[in-house]
């Protein structure tokens, strides 16, 4: 697989892993006085992460028909998008009762300080390394379209130089005899032969003048 198909192909995954990761239970948790179990989506963690997510993958889409210029600026792009959702979903896996402490307020009513005191257990799903891997992701392959973007083949350089060859052996065939027109030549009462006879004969004549 070339290196511009494979770094496109990673970026969009990276964005679609993204945003599947987003859409999962990032932490389940219980509040004190109660045995229900709750469970919180990336999603609802951090309302940023879709966004994230889906410009990623139409960065990558983007980058397959972007010039080299553009492409070092998609590239740059995508570093920060990717940066973007490594910092967001870490900061998850730093303070994880602080990222659900809305949620708790909507369950109990309760704001403030004492929000996080009121969780006796939570815990936090694989779908939040998931994120964070697909977000570090993304940006060490953005990186590499900001250093090496500018060396891809464009695809108009690559149909430019096949039909070049084509043309040119259109070109050479022309210079060869076409015995088809011949034969319409002669079909229409013309003979192609003549301009030969009469080049020939004057050669001949100036060889007879000659000897």
């Amino acid at each position: 697989m070339r290196p511009k198909l494979l770094t496109i192909t990673g970026i969009a995954l990276a964005g679609a892993l993204g945003l599947l990761a987003g859409s999962q239970t990032w932490v389940s948790f219980m509040v004190d006085g109660t045995h229900s179990l709750e469970t919180v989506a990336g999603h609802d963690v951090n309302a940023a992460l879709s966004p994230i997510a889906i410009a990623t993958v139409a960065a990558a889409l983007a980058l397959t028909i972007a010039g080299p210029i553009f492409r070092r600026v998609l590239g740059a792009l995508v570093v920060l998008l990717g940066g973007g959702l490594a910092a967001l979903t870490i900061s998850v896996i730093a303070a994880p009762l602080a990222a659900i402490s809305g949620t708790v307020t909507t369950l109990t009513g309760i704001s403030g300080a004492d929000t996080t005191s009121l969780v006796v257990w939570s815990d936090l799903s694989a779908w939040v390394w998931v994120s964070a891997i697909a977000g570090v992701v993304a940006a060490l392959l953005g990186l590499t379209v900001v250093v090496f973007g500018g060396r891809w083949v464009s695809g108009g350089r690559k149909y430019d130089s096949g039909s070049a060859a084509p043309a040119a052996t259109a070109s050479s065939v022309g210079a060869k005899p076409d015995r088809i027109s011949d034969w319409d030549a002669l079909s229409g009462g013309d003979d192609p032969s003549d301009g030969e006879d009469i080049s020939d004969g004057g050669s001949g004549e100036a060889g007879g003048a000659r000897g």
